[in-house]
Order: structure tokens, then C-alpha cells, then sequence
């Protein structure tokens, strides 16, 4: 048999057919290459390898995936390296680990850093560097100090974790503002980068991340929330992280899931009760989806009951102090908080989240509506419109809902990215994003000066809800109650030391509300004042703190005060034109002798609000 009978027995006896495999996309060295399938130039070999890559075949006598010498060796002949064949096609040789170069980490490393999550995380902490140290302290932030410096398992109005976190930061940063808000900052920026990388997981191209992460980086209530050490610190970022393991969940069909589900859902309870809403409306959500069948197997029961574990002692403080927290939400849909129509209450969240954003949030509740590519999608979708419906009936704050709009921007950006195809159009649409929020960003971001800010508002025309039925001053609320506190506290210091000894010795501040209390015990301790009292939430669970009502500081003293004492005297002014008009131009009164003794006056100044 010659050599071109030969080749046309060996053509005819090589097992592939030249319909199946061929013709389709393979992967070549991180490229995709079309495989040429007709015409008389193409080696039998290459037809041969198409086989191999889509799976059709297996060669003669190997598992799949493997090749026999002498085809290797002709493969090889015929395709040197830096054709893309062999090195590529037909996969690495057996020592590729010894011989690769730093050039392939080298380009490795360069994707990293230049994805938008990693370049998106780099800005939002420029942002919050630039912005965290300006203004003053925060009044929670003064009374998550005082919590944390009491340490327990649960507090009247929030889990202990919080708390711990400003105390913590507070005892290494001090009075460095930006050092201690660096956990907000960082709970921000890892929103941030977390949106982006969780649109890629879902199948989102760089556009889609890009214009995610951009809504959720100016978003007015991230801003702020990336300021504050507070209990919505975590929040966005933990409702993130629990949509997330159930897209894995469900890709991967992996129940496991569950487990990394319940660990964060712990962490999620732990820094704020809220999240306990987001988990039975995303249970309802699930439900109307094919993931309910998790429900059949064992791993969702073991992941609740490591939540249930994480959270039990704070559960257990709830109630063994008769649900404080229970109280105090029911006087909060009573009359604290602003009532709005559902219609208010959805502009509200244009606002909140960004006009613009609007846009793609939409966009993300319809595809879960309409025909989501995850049954987590229509979860997500039926959460937001329960928490809505929860929160509106039950007079909740407008921004209660904010920490779910992460995914929600995820799930629309990846469907506006299947709707806009043009380069152009989408470099025109993230700089839209980026300009209207830069531009907003003020607003919620303290970077400019403070009368600076004033004249920017006013061109902007714009005064933001508080949330509350409070009287609003020149400053939104978010930004007066970082005002007035180190004034508050020198003032009263001066009063104090005014006094003659025998009075001093049992005279101690009483504060009409937290942030007052709170502001003597952290700021008023360099200036040799007592630890104050007050009734306002778990303040009043710490007492009268020995005190025997004697000798009474307090700020806004009025005629009922004339009635349970046996002398009332002004001795001065609060005066801080941009803190909260109630802390403001308020007089400063010594009330001595209280008819009734203190400890027993106690329960009637208790006030869960």
C-alpha cells in the first residue's frame, strides 16, 4: 500500500463526523478562534482536535481528554506553539508550570486591577477619605460609643455588635473623626466592589458592572451610610452577600449554601434587627420560584439553626428585659416617624437611591417579573414589593428598604446592558451616572465647607424628609446632629464647675434624649464631668447611677419642672445656629431638690423611642 493509500485509509478510519463540533466557538488561550470545517486546506488533525474539544469523541483506546503519542507528536509537528495550537488547543504540556514566565501572572494581575469592581472600590474610599473627617460626630455615633462601653448582649434599640464597633474604633482612634468612621467606610466600599463582582456572577459584562456599581457608590443613602458608624453599616452589604450565596445556590445546585447563608444571616441580625424583614420577604420570594424544593433537603435547616445559634443570646436578652425593642418599634409607627401615602413613600426611594438609578432598579424588577435568567431575580423582585408593602402599612422610615436595591441595580444593569449594544451609547450612559451623582453628592456626602454646602443647597432647592416629625433646621437632619455636641458639653462643664462644692459633689446632668446623655459621657469626661442620666432607650435601663436628684443639670426646663422641684434656675443658653432647632437656643437650667426621691421618680421618665 503506498503512502497515499495509506492516508486515505487512515482519513477514512479516523472516528468523527465532520457535522458534529465543528464549526463552533473553542476556547484557545483565553480567545475564542472559529474552527474552519470545509475546503480542501484543513488537516484531518485539526478536525480530529475540534472533535476532542467539543466533546463528540474520545481517541482511540484513552479516557477523554487524552491523546496517544504519535498523534501529539504530528499535532505538534504540524502546529508549532505560537500558532495557538498546541500550546493553546491541545492544552498545556506536562511541565507548563515550570516553564510559564511572570509575563502570563504579570497580565493576570493587570485584569484584576483594572476591573470595575477593584477601580469602583478604589473611588468610593477616596470618596469617604476625603469626606469622613469633616463636620462632627454623629449623635448615635456618641450613644454607640456609651452602649459599647457597657457591654451586652443586646441593647433597648439594636444588637450589641454595632455598638462594640464605635467603641472599639473609638478607644484606638479617639477623637481622630476619619479614623474612627474607617468601618463605615470600608463596609462601603466593600458594597461597592461586592455589586459589581455580584452582576458579573449573575452574567453581567463590564458595562453592567460599571453602571451597578455606580449607582450604588453615589446613591444618596449609601453615601451617608458609608459616613456613619451605625447599625446600617453592614446592611446593604450583608442583604447583598445573602442574595449572592443563593444565586450560587442555585448555579451550582450545591445545598451547601445554605450553611455560608445562615453564618451571614447571624452577622446580618446581630448588627440590626432589620435584616429579619429581608429574610421573610425573600422566604416569600423564594417560594413562588422552583427554589423552593430546597426546602425537601436538610442543608436550609442547618443553616437557620447556625443563625439561630449566632443570634440566641441576644434573643435571650430581648427577653429577659420584656422586648424592649418590641416597644419601642410600636412607638415609632405611633407617631415618631413621618406616615406617608404608598405613593410618598415611593418617591421617597427615587430619592434615596437616585433618580437616575430609578431607571435601572425598574429595569431590574422587570426582568424578575417578566422572565428572569435566575429564579433569584423574581425572588429579589417579590422581596422589594413585600418590604415595601411592610414598611409603608406599618409607618416605617422610607429608607428601611434601601439595602436591597444592590441587587435589584445588579439585575437591571444586566438587562439594560442586553438593551443598549453601542460602545458609544454606553460610555454616554455611565457618564450620565456619573456626572448627575457627582453632582448630588454633597447632599449626603459631607465634602463641602458647611456654608458652602448651605448655598449649594439653596441653588439646588432641595430639602431632604428626615423621616421623623421633627422641626428641621438649616441643615438636613443627617448633617445637624453632627453639630453642637462639643459646645453642649463645654457649656455644661462650665455650669457644673460654677457650682459650690457641697452641690457639686451630687450634681449630675440629666438628658432629655441620648444623643444629650451621650455627649457629656464621651466628650464631657476630659472636662471632669460626672456620667449623666437620662430615660431615653437603654439609658434608662442604666439608672439614676447612684444619683439622688438633689442637684440636676438639664437642658429645656419648663413650669412641670417647677412642680417637682424645689427651685429651678437659668444659668445659660445653648447657642449652635446648624445643630437640630430642639438642641438649639434652649436654656440651661439647675434644678435643685427633687420632691420625690430619685429612684423612685425613675420609671416615670423612661422613654422607648
Amino acid at each position: 500500500m503506498d503512502r497515499r493509500t495509506r492516508t486515505r485509509h487512515s482519513a477514512r478510519a479516523m472516528p468523527f463526523r465532520r457535522d458534529v463540533g465543528l464549526g463552533r466557538n473553542c476556547r484557545s488561550s483565553g480567545r475564542r478562534e472559529r474552527i474552519r470545517t470545509s475546503g480542501p486546506h484543513v488537516p484531518n488533525v485539526v478536525l480530529y482536535q475540534a472533535e476532542l474539544l467539543s466533546g463528540a469523541m474520545r481517541p482511540w483506546g484513552r479516557k477523554a481528554g487524552g491523546y496517544s503519542g504519535g498523534i501529539r507528536r504530528r499535532q505538534a509537528r504540524a502546529f508549532p506553539a505560537d500558532f495557538g495550537l498546541a500550546g493553546g488547543m491541545l492544552g498545556k504540556p506536562r511541565n507548563a508550570e515550570r516553564t510559564t514566565d511572570m509575563g502570563g501572572l504579570g497580565k493576570r494581575t493587570g485584569d484584576i486591577v483594572q476591573r470595575p469592581s477593584v477601580v469602583l472600590a478604589v473611588l468610593c474610599f477616596a470618596l469617604h477619605a476625603a469626606a469622613n473627617g469633616n463636620y462632627g460626630i454623629f449623635r448615635d455615633e456618641l450613644y454607640f460609643i456609651v452602649c459599647g462601653q457597657h457591654p451586652a448582649w443586646g441593647y433597648v434599640d439594636q444588637p450589641p455588635l454595632a455598638p462594640l464597633i464605635a467603641t472599639w474604633s473609638h478607644a484606638l482612634f479617639g477623637d481622630f473623626l476619619w479614623g474612627f468612621r474607617l468601618p463605615a467606610a470600608l463596609a462601603m466600599t466593600a458594597t461597592v466592589a461586592l455589586t459589581a463582582e455580584f452582576t458579573r456572577e449573575i452574567g453581567g459584562g463590564r458595562f453592567a458592572q460599571w453602571l451597578a456599581g455606580l449607582c450604588v457608590l453615589f446613591a444618596p443613602v449609601f453615601l451617608i451610610q458609608g459616613v456613619l458608624v451605625s447599625t446600617d453599616m453592614f446592611q446593604a452589604l450583608t442583604w447583598l452577600a445573602l442574595t449572592w450565596c443563593l444565586v450560587r445556590l442555585e448555579k451550582s445546585g450545591n445545598e451547601r449554601w445554605w450553611i455560608a447563608f445562615g453564618a451571614i444571616t447571624g452577622f446580618c441580625l446581630m448588627t440590626k434587627y432589620l435584616g429579619a424583614f429581608f429574610l421573610v420577604a425573600i422566604a416569600i420570594g423564594l417560594l413562588a420560584t422552583p427554589q423552593r424544593r430546597s426546602l425537601l433537603r436538610p442543608w436550609v435547616y442547618l443553616g437557620a439553626l447556625l443563625a439561630g445559634v449566632m443570634v440566641l443570646p441576644n434573643v435571650l436578652w430581648q427577653a429577659g428585659h420584656g422586648w424592649p425593642f418590641l416597644e419601642l418599634g410600636k412607638a415609632g409607627a405611633s407617631g415618631k416617624n413621618t406616615v406617608m401615602s404608598p405613593l410618598a413613600f415611593l418617591v421617597q426611594q427615587l430619592i434615596l437611591i437616585g433618580p437616575l438609578a430609578a431607571l435601572v432598579w425598574a429595569s431590574g424588577l422587570w426582568a424578575g417579573a417578566v422572565k428572569p435568567k435566575l429564579a433569584v431575580g423574581r425572588a429579589v423582585a417579590i422581596a422589594w414589593v413585600v418590604l415595601l408593602i411592610v414598611f409603608d402599612l406599618s409607618h416605617g422610615k422610607a429608607y428601611y428598604p434601601a439595602a436591597i436595591y444592590p441587587a435589584l441595580l445588579a439585575f437591571g444593569a444586566q438587562r439594560i446592558e442586553a438593551w443598549f449594544a453601542g460602545i458609544w451609547v454606553r460610555r454616554g450612559v455611565l457618564a450620565a451616572f456619573a456626572l448627575v451623582g457627582a453632582a448630588a453628592a454633597p447632599l449626603t456626602l459631607p465634602v463641602l465647607p458647611i456654608d458652602m454646602f448651605l448655598r449649594y443647597q439653596a441653588v439646588l432647592g432641595f430639602q431632604p424628609s428626615a423621616g421623623e416629625n421633627l422641626k428641621q433646621g438649616v441643615l438636613p437632619q443627617y448633617y445637624a446632629d453632627m453639630f453642637g455636641w462639643h459646645d453642649l458639653a463645654a457649656k455644661i462643664a462650665a455650669v457644673y464647675w460654677s457650682l459650690p462644692p457641697n452641690e457639686r459633689m451630687h450634681a449630675v446632668f440629666f438628658g432629655r434624649n441620648y444623643g444629650e446623655a451621650a455627649a457629656i459621657d464621651v466628650l464631657g469626661r476630659r472636662l471632669g464631668l460626672p456620667p449623666a442620666i437620662s430615660g431615653h432607650n437603654n439609658y434608662f435601663l442604666w439608672g439614676p447611677r447612684g444619683h439622688d436628684g438633689s442637684v440636676i443639670i438639664e437642658i429645656g426646663c419648663d413650669r412641670s419642672d417647677e412642680e417637682k422641684f424645689r427651685s429651678v434656675s437659668v444659668v445659660g443658653r445653648t447657642d449652635n445656629p446648624y445643630a437640630m432647632p430642639y438642641e438649639t437656643d434652649q436654656p440651661i437650667c439647675v434644678l435643685r431638690g427633687l420632691k420625690v426621691p430619685l429612684q423612685t421618680y425613675w420609671p416615670k421618665v423612661k422613654m422607648y423611642i
